[in-house]
This record gives C-alpha cells, structure tokens and sequence, in this order.
C-alpha cells in the first residue's frame, strides 16, 4: 500500500512481498492482498475521513496504515477495539514516533464514526469511489449508465474459466467443476462463470490444459473474430496469452503473436505450452513493421491494443488513482498508431478486431470513428445488430470495447 502511494504498480508491489515474505501460508498473503485490493477500491472513502482529521499527509507507510485500518473499522466495527490496538502496534514497529499520532487519530475517527457516511456523500470521489475526471468521462460516455458501470467497478470481480475444446468438452468440465463443489453457470459465450472464487491451483484440469482462468467479456474475442482454418492470424498485443490461446483452440491457423516485453512474451509461450498449442512468438513493437512483418498480408489480426484499463479496474484497483486524465489521451494517440501500422498488413477482404478493456469513449467509439474517416477501405461489420460492442462492467464480466472491420478490396 505504501508504495502504491508513493507512484508504484499495485500487482507488482504485492509480488515484492511475497517474495520477501515466502513463508507466509496462502491464508496470510491471501489476506493481505485482501486488505490492499479492497482499501484502494475504497480509497477516497478512508481519505475524506483522514482529510478531517489530519493536518497534513503523513509518511506513506503511516497513510497506508490508516487507511487500510479505517477500511477495516468500517467492514468490521465490531472488531474495533482489536484492529485500532494492531494499527497502533503496527505504528510502533514501522516508525516509533508516530505512534500517538496514529493512537490519537484512529480514536478520534471512531468518536466521529457516525459522520462518515455524511462526510462521503459530500465528496463525489468518495462516494462513487473514482477520481472527478474518470467519473465525468464515464457519465459522458454511458449517460444512461455511468452510475452502475461505476457501482460495479468497485465491486470484487467475478472468476469465469475457459475450456480449452482441444482437451475437453464443456459438459466434461462443467462436471469437474461441480465435483470440486463449484456452482457454475454457462453465459452465451460459453464462458463458465463461477459462483465463487477458487484458486488456480484447485481449478479441476488446470494443470491439464482443460480450462484457463479468462474474464467472461475477453472471451468474446476469439469468438468475433471467427479465425478458420488454414488463415494467417496476427496477435498484436499478445501478452499474456489467454486470447491467443482462445483463437488456437478455435481452429487450426498459423498465427504470430506479438509482444513488446520480453518477460510478458515469455508468459504467452508458457500459457501456450500449458494448453499444447502452436504458434509463433515474437518480441516487437507492432507499429514498427520493418522490425518484424515478412511482407505476407494476414487473413485476421486480433488487435487488442494498450489502454487505461478502466474496464478492469476492480481488478487493479491502484489504477483510478494512478491514472491522470492526460493518460486517455496518449493511450488514443498510441492505439491510432497502432490501428495505422496493422491496416498495412490485412489482406483486402479481411477482418480486424479492434479491442480494448476501456470504457472511455475517446479510446473506443472515437477512436474508430476518427480511423474509419481516414480509410474509405474499412467497412464496419456489425456485432449482434450493433456497430460495435460495448460491455460495461456487470457482475458477469469486465468492461471490454469491441469493434470489428473488413479491409474492402
């Protein structure tokens, strides 16, 4: 938490933990991560409260203190007592001298326990839980949902499984599932959605290769993309595998897939080699195609560009507070440059998905509005009757942008 505050990635400072604390048991890192992942969800909800009660922000270690401890007493206020004493504790082994402060605050806030509510529906950060500028975007983009689109960016995300149709049939694993006590459900993509979290490790077939943990809302992308057999197919943005692998089990093509990070490739050839799946991996930036492009068009690409990732923030909650408005705008800028290399490379009468885990209209309808008025060869297809597809967060699936073109001959 602490250095998510000072500037760092979320995920990335957890995985620092684990591994200086490698002997902690799968309960322990299981609740740690809890308390991290669910005090940023309700960041400006411990803020509004320490803004009242502070002079100024203390040291990040002590801010993270507090504010994971105020999330806390308002999850548990019956433990109050209890998890006031741990902070004040706490505060006593990472920096002595401010032990009073923390001892003073928390007792302070608990006297004032019955104002936070009032204090949360003052502050609009607060109360729907997203930065000013992210709200505003969202209610201009969804004006007939930005309110449950945010509600349910906040909430815990859903776990839905892929089943690899190479290794198994969905039956077979919706009945592997259930022996292992999981009550699932099949959505109209055939993802299998779980009632319940449940490790990976504990997923019946996992290790096989039967099934991939995979959002329901990605899902949809190898399915639109529709790849048959013997095409040519790009990955642009391939990291980390999962729509990769979805095309392969799909049918049988030759595909390349790209990656600009060599750790995050590597990632892609593991996921593939779990699955028993062929394809081309290789380390490039897709907008630079004298780095990587032979020349022979592509019958598919898949491109599933960079973006904020507002789609998936409840799964990286450090996201909406590190993010800055100025960020939409680069990530349009980069995705347009993206869409401008791959056009070079489709064969005329071929398709291109166009995807993004965004819910900002600058990086999803705009964005192709703006690339469809530059080129009078791309022809929007329709997705279900619509010419593009937008799903919002629900509790089924993350938010995911999807739009589909044909290069007209």
């Amino acid at each position: 938490m602490a250095s998510v505050l000072e500037g760092a990635n979320l995920t990335e400072a957890f995985e620092r933990m684990q591994a200086a604390h490698a002997d902690w048991p799968d309960p322990t890192r299981g609740a740690v991560r809890d308390l991290a992942w669910t005090t940023l969800r309700e960041f400006r909800r411990g803020g509004v409260v320490l803004d009242r009660l502070l002079r100024s922000p203390p040291a990040p270690v002590i801010h993270a203190l507090l504010l994971v401890t105020l999330m806390r007493l308002r999850h548990r206020p019956e433990q109050s007592h209890t998890v006031v004493d741990q902070a004040v504790q706490a505060a006593a082994a990472l920096m002595p001298g401010l032990k009073s402060l923390v001892n003073g605050v928390l007792r302070n806030a608990l006297r004032q326990r019955a104002e936070w509510a009032a204090w949360e529906q003052q502050d609009s950060e607060a109360r729907y839980g997203f930065p000013a500028w992210w709200i505003q975007r969202v209610k201009n983009a969804h004006p007939d949902a930005w309110e449950a689109a945010l509600q349910a960016g906040n909430e815990r995300p859903p776990m839905a499984v892929r089943t690899n149709l190479r290794r198994a049939r969905l039956e077979q694993v919706e009945a592997e599932l259930a022996a292992a006590g999981c009550t699932t459900r099949r959505l109209q993509n055939d993802a299998v959605l779980l009632d319940r979290a449940l490790p990976v490790a504990r997923l019946p077939g996992y290790a096989e290769g039967r099934v991939s943990v995979q959002d329901a809302g990605a899902q949809w992308a190898a399915r639109l993309l529709d790849p048959q057999p013997g095409e040519r197919v790009l990955d642009a943005c391939a990291a980390p595998g999962g729509k990769t692998a979805h095309l392969l089990e799909r049918a049988d093509v030759s595909l390349l897939a790209l990656e600009l990070d060599p750790l995050r490739a590597r990632r892609v050839e593991h996921n593939l080699a779990r699955l028993g799946l062929q394809a081309e991996v290789r380390v490039a930036d897709c907008r630079d195609l004298a780095q990587w492009w032979d020349g022979r068009p592509f019958d598919r690409i898949l491109a599933d560009v960079p973006c904020s990732a507002s789609g998936v923030v409840r799964r990286h909650p450090d996201i909406k507070w590190l993010r800055r408005d100025t960020d939409v705008v680069q990530f349009a800028a980069q995705q347009a440059q993206i869409l401008e290399a791959l056009w070079h490379t489709l064969v005329p009468g071929g398709t291109m998905l166009y995807v993004t885990c965004s819910v900002f209209d600058e990086e999803n309808t705009a964005q192709i509005a703006r690339f469809c008025a530059r080129h009078a060869d791309a022809l929007r297809l329709s997705i279900q009757g619509r010419p593009d597809f937008q799903l919002l967060p629900t509790a089924e699936h993350d938010g995911f942008y999807y739009a589909l073109l044909r290069k007209q001959a």
